[in-house]
Protein backbone atom coordinates (compact mmCIF):
# COMPACT_ATOMS: atom_id res chain seq x y z
CA UNK A 1 0.00 0.00 0.00
CA UNK A 2 0.94 3.50 -0.59
CA UNK A 3 -0.01 6.34 2.29
CA UNK A 4 -1.08 9.87 0.68
CA UNK A 5 0.22 12.90 2.74
CA UNK A 6 -3.52 13.45 3.59
CA UNK A 7 -3.65 9.70 4.80
CA UNK A 8 -5.61 7.99 2.36
CA UNK A 9 -3.75 4.64 1.27
CA UNK A 10 -4.13 2.55 -2.49
CA UNK A 11 -2.38 -0.21 -3.65
CA UNK A 12 0.94 -0.28 -4.97
CA UNK A 13 -0.22 -2.14 -7.90
CA UNK A 14 -2.97 -2.12 -9.38
CA UNK A 15 -4.56 -5.73 -10.24
CA UNK A 16 -4.50 -7.10 -13.77
CA UNK A 17 -2.46 -4.56 -14.77
CA UNK A 18 1.34 -5.98 -16.17
CA UNK A 19 4.54 -3.52 -14.77
CA UNK A 20 8.18 -3.44 -15.24
CA UNK A 21 10.06 -3.43 -12.31
CA UNK A 22 13.65 -2.08 -11.95
CA UNK A 23 15.98 -3.18 -8.94
CA UNK A 24 18.78 -0.60 -8.68
CA UNK A 25 21.35 -0.70 -6.52
CA UNK A 26 24.80 1.34 -5.87
CA UNK A 27 27.63 -1.27 -7.33
CA UNK A 28 25.45 -3.60 -8.64
CA UNK A 29 23.76 -4.45 -12.49
CA UNK A 30 20.54 -2.98 -12.48
CA UNK A 31 17.62 -6.15 -12.56
CA UNK A 32 14.59 -5.72 -14.29
CA UNK A 33 11.15 -7.87 -14.23
CA UNK A 34 7.78 -8.08 -15.24
CA UNK A 35 5.25 -8.21 -12.33
CA UNK A 36 1.46 -8.84 -12.88
CA UNK A 37 -0.92 -8.73 -9.50
CA UNK A 38 -3.45 -11.34 -9.15
CA UNK A 39 -6.61 -10.06 -8.10
CA UNK A 40 -8.15 -11.30 -4.55
CA UNK A 41 -10.85 -14.01 -5.95
CA UNK A 42 -7.98 -15.39 -8.55
CA UNK A 43 -5.67 -15.81 -5.75
CA UNK A 44 -8.66 -16.94 -3.59
CA UNK A 45 -9.82 -19.31 -6.16
CA UNK A 46 -6.40 -20.80 -6.75
CA UNK A 47 -6.31 -21.58 -3.01
CA UNK A 48 -8.48 -23.80 -3.13
CA UNK A 49 -6.89 -25.87 -6.11
CA UNK A 50 -3.53 -26.00 -3.97
CA UNK A 51 -5.44 -27.17 -1.33
CA UNK A 52 -7.50 -30.18 -2.95
CA UNK A 53 -7.10 -32.99 -0.87
CA UNK A 54 -8.82 -34.69 2.69
CA UNK A 55 -7.42 -33.77 5.87
CA UNK A 56 -7.08 -34.82 9.66
CA UNK A 57 -6.46 -32.59 12.55
CA UNK A 58 -3.05 -31.86 12.49
CA UNK A 59 -1.37 -32.26 16.41
CA UNK A 60 -3.08 -35.41 17.38
CA UNK A 61 -1.13 -36.74 14.50
CA UNK A 62 2.07 -34.64 14.88
CA UNK A 63 2.37 -34.79 18.80
CA UNK A 64 2.32 -38.59 18.91
CA UNK A 65 4.97 -40.04 21.01
CA UNK A 66 6.81 -41.74 18.37
CA UNK A 67 7.61 -38.22 16.95
CA UNK A 68 9.35 -36.52 20.10
CA UNK A 69 12.72 -36.92 18.62
CA UNK A 70 11.48 -34.42 15.28
CA UNK A 71 10.34 -31.92 18.08
CA UNK A 72 13.90 -32.71 20.38
CA UNK A 73 16.14 -31.88 17.47
CA UNK A 74 15.21 -28.22 16.12
CA UNK A 75 14.41 -27.29 20.01
CA UNK A 76 18.25 -28.32 20.87
CA UNK A 77 19.54 -27.08 17.97
CA UNK A 78 17.95 -23.37 18.89
CA UNK A 79 18.32 -23.86 22.09
CA UNK A 80 21.15 -26.34 23.84
CA UNK A 81 20.39 -29.83 25.35
CA UNK A 82 19.95 -27.59 29.04
CA UNK A 83 16.57 -25.70 27.68
CA UNK A 84 16.05 -27.57 24.13
CA UNK A 85 13.53 -30.68 26.08
CA UNK A 86 11.41 -28.24 27.91
CA UNK A 87 10.85 -25.52 24.48
CA UNK A 88 9.53 -28.98 22.86
CA UNK A 89 7.39 -29.99 25.60
CA UNK A 90 6.09 -26.50 25.48
CA UNK A 91 5.79 -26.49 21.68
CA UNK A 92 3.74 -29.59 21.88
CA UNK A 93 1.40 -27.75 24.47
CA UNK A 94 0.69 -24.71 23.17
CA UNK A 95 -1.34 -25.53 19.99
CA UNK A 96 -3.01 -29.03 21.94
CA UNK A 97 -5.65 -27.31 23.43
CA UNK A 98 -9.12 -28.49 23.43
CA UNK A 99 -11.48 -25.45 24.59
CA UNK A 100 -12.19 -22.35 22.61
CA UNK A 101 -15.23 -19.73 22.73
CA UNK A 102 -17.02 -18.83 26.03
CA UNK A 103 -14.63 -21.26 27.90
CA UNK A 104 -11.60 -20.57 26.41
CA UNK A 105 -11.69 -16.99 27.47
CA UNK A 106 -12.69 -17.84 31.06
CA UNK A 107 -9.66 -19.74 31.48
CA UNK A 108 -7.51 -17.53 29.67
CA UNK A 109 -8.78 -14.28 29.75
CA UNK A 110 -7.24 -11.99 27.09
CA UNK A 111 -4.28 -14.20 26.97
CA UNK A 112 -1.56 -11.76 28.01
CA UNK A 113 -0.83 -14.16 30.84
CA UNK A 114 -0.60 -17.24 28.10
CA UNK A 115 -3.29 -19.70 26.35
CA UNK A 116 -3.03 -22.91 24.65
CA UNK A 117 -4.67 -22.79 21.57
CA UNK A 118 -7.16 -25.39 20.44
CA UNK A 119 -6.43 -26.53 16.55
CA UNK A 120 -8.83 -29.41 15.99
CA UNK A 121 -11.80 -29.23 13.95
CA UNK A 122 -14.81 -28.62 15.77
CA UNK A 123 -18.60 -29.17 15.35
CA UNK A 124 -18.71 -32.87 15.17
CA UNK A 125 -16.35 -32.93 11.87
CA UNK A 126 -13.65 -35.44 11.87
CA UNK A 127 -12.03 -35.30 8.22
CA UNK A 128 -12.67 -32.20 5.73
CA UNK A 129 -12.01 -32.97 1.96
CA UNK A 130 -11.64 -29.49 -0.29
CA UNK A 131 -11.96 -30.27 -4.06
CA UNK A 132 -12.56 -27.22 -6.00
CA UNK A 133 -15.05 -25.04 -4.28
CA UNK A 134 -16.89 -27.71 -2.81
CA UNK A 135 -15.61 -28.25 1.04
CA UNK A 136 -16.96 -31.14 3.09
CA UNK A 137 -16.51 -32.69 6.22
CA UNK A 138 -17.56 -36.54 7.90
CA UNK A 139 -17.84 -37.43 11.65
CA UNK A 140 -15.44 -40.24 13.15
CA UNK A 141 -17.50 -42.96 11.84
CA UNK A 142 -17.51 -41.29 7.99
CA UNK A 143 -20.69 -40.07 8.12
CA UNK A 144 -21.06 -37.37 5.89
CA UNK A 145 -21.45 -33.73 8.47
CA UNK A 146 -21.49 -30.88 5.60
CA UNK A 147 -21.07 -30.65 2.10
CA UNK A 148 -21.56 -27.44 0.34
CA UNK A 149 -20.04 -25.11 -2.23
CA UNK A 150 -18.48 -22.25 -1.46
CA UNK A 151 -17.64 -18.44 -3.09
CA UNK A 152 -15.11 -15.99 -2.56
CA UNK A 153 -16.52 -13.53 -0.73
CA UNK A 154 -13.41 -11.35 0.85
CA UNK A 155 -10.48 -10.84 2.72
CA UNK A 156 -10.20 -11.12 6.19
CA UNK A 157 -7.84 -10.01 8.86
CA UNK A 158 -7.43 -12.34 11.97
CA UNK A 159 -7.23 -9.26 14.58
CA UNK A 160 -4.48 -7.79 12.64
CA UNK A 161 -2.21 -10.88 12.93
CA UNK A 162 -2.74 -12.85 9.44
CA UNK A 163 -4.26 -12.75 6.62
CA UNK A 164 -7.10 -14.96 4.87
CA UNK A 165 -9.80 -15.30 2.05
CA UNK A 166 -13.35 -15.44 3.10
CA UNK A 167 -15.53 -18.06 1.36
CA UNK A 168 -19.71 -18.28 1.76
CA UNK A 169 -22.13 -20.96 0.99
CA UNK A 170 -25.50 -19.71 -0.41
CA UNK A 171 -27.15 -23.06 1.02
CA UNK A 172 -29.44 -21.70 3.36
CA UNK A 173 -29.32 -24.61 5.75
CA UNK A 174 -25.45 -24.48 6.35
CA UNK A 175 -25.37 -23.25 9.84
CA UNK A 176 -21.82 -23.51 11.05
CA UNK A 177 -20.75 -24.11 8.16
CA UNK A 178 -22.02 -21.03 6.21
CA UNK A 179 -18.00 -19.60 5.89
CA UNK A 180 -14.62 -21.18 5.63
CA UNK A 181 -11.59 -18.45 6.39
CA UNK A 182 -8.78 -19.80 4.82
CA UNK A 183 -5.00 -18.70 5.86
CA UNK A 184 -2.82 -18.90 2.60
CA UNK A 185 -0.57 -22.46 3.72
CA UNK A 186 -1.14 -25.22 1.32
CA UNK A 187 0.91 -28.65 1.82
CA UNK A 188 3.22 -27.31 -0.80
CA UNK A 189 4.56 -24.33 1.19
CA UNK A 190 3.78 -25.10 4.99
CA UNK A 191 2.99 -28.81 5.11
CA UNK A 192 -0.60 -28.21 6.73
CA UNK A 193 -3.61 -26.00 6.54
CA UNK A 194 -4.85 -23.08 8.76
CA UNK A 195 -8.29 -22.26 8.89
CA UNK A 196 -11.81 -21.43 10.94
CA UNK A 197 -15.03 -22.20 10.09
CA UNK A 198 -18.59 -20.57 11.51
CA UNK A 199 -21.92 -19.17 11.08
CA UNK A 200 -20.31 -15.26 12.18
CA UNK A 201 -17.50 -13.40 9.90
CA UNK A 202 -16.84 -11.02 12.32
CA UNK A 203 -16.72 -13.37 15.24
CA UNK A 204 -14.33 -15.79 12.55
CA UNK A 205 -12.06 -12.29 12.64
CA UNK A 206 -11.29 -12.06 16.20
CA UNK A 207 -8.65 -13.67 18.36
CA UNK A 208 -9.64 -13.74 21.92
CA UNK A 209 -13.14 -13.08 21.94
CA UNK A 210 -16.24 -14.43 20.70
CA UNK A 211 -17.60 -18.05 20.17
CA UNK A 212 -14.16 -19.10 17.87
CA UNK A 213 -11.82 -17.43 20.85
CA UNK A 214 -8.84 -19.21 20.82
CA UNK A 215 -9.56 -21.63 18.08
CA UNK A 216 -7.64 -21.77 14.53
CA UNK A 217 -8.16 -25.62 13.08
CA UNK A 218 -4.90 -27.03 11.64
CA UNK A 219 -4.96 -29.38 9.05
CA UNK A 220 -2.79 -32.49 7.87
CA UNK A 221 -3.33 -34.46 4.67
CA UNK A 222 -4.64 -37.74 5.84
CA UNK A 223 -1.88 -39.21 3.12
CA UNK A 224 1.13 -37.50 4.42
CA UNK A 225 4.34 -39.46 4.92
CA UNK A 226 7.01 -39.14 7.56
CA UNK A 227 9.27 -36.50 5.22
CA UNK A 228 5.88 -34.39 5.58
CA UNK A 229 5.72 -34.92 9.23
CA UNK A 230 9.37 -34.16 9.80
CA UNK A 231 8.71 -31.31 7.73
CA UNK A 232 5.76 -29.70 9.61
CA UNK A 233 7.56 -30.23 12.71
CA UNK A 234 10.41 -28.59 11.73
CA UNK A 235 8.88 -25.86 10.44
CA UNK A 236 6.48 -25.44 13.51
CA UNK A 237 9.31 -25.44 15.68
CA UNK A 238 12.10 -22.88 13.76
CA UNK A 239 9.21 -20.28 13.65
CA UNK A 240 8.57 -20.17 17.38
CA UNK A 241 11.45 -20.60 18.37
CA UNK A 242 13.18 -17.35 16.37
CA UNK A 243 14.15 -14.97 18.68
CA UNK A 244 14.44 -17.46 21.83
Amino acid sequence: MVKARNGSENPLFEAGVSYTVTVAAFGYPELSFSYVKEDDAAEAAALLEAVKGTYEALFPVITAPAYDQLWLDPCVAALGEEMGPAAAEMLKAACSGTIYGQEAIDAFGDGSNGAQFDCLFINGVTQITFDGSTISGTDENGNPVFSHAYAYAGKLSLAGMMEGYLYETADADAGEFRYFYMMPDTPETTYHLEFRYGSDADALAAYSEGPYAYWLAAGFPVDADEEMIRNVITLFCEENLEGM
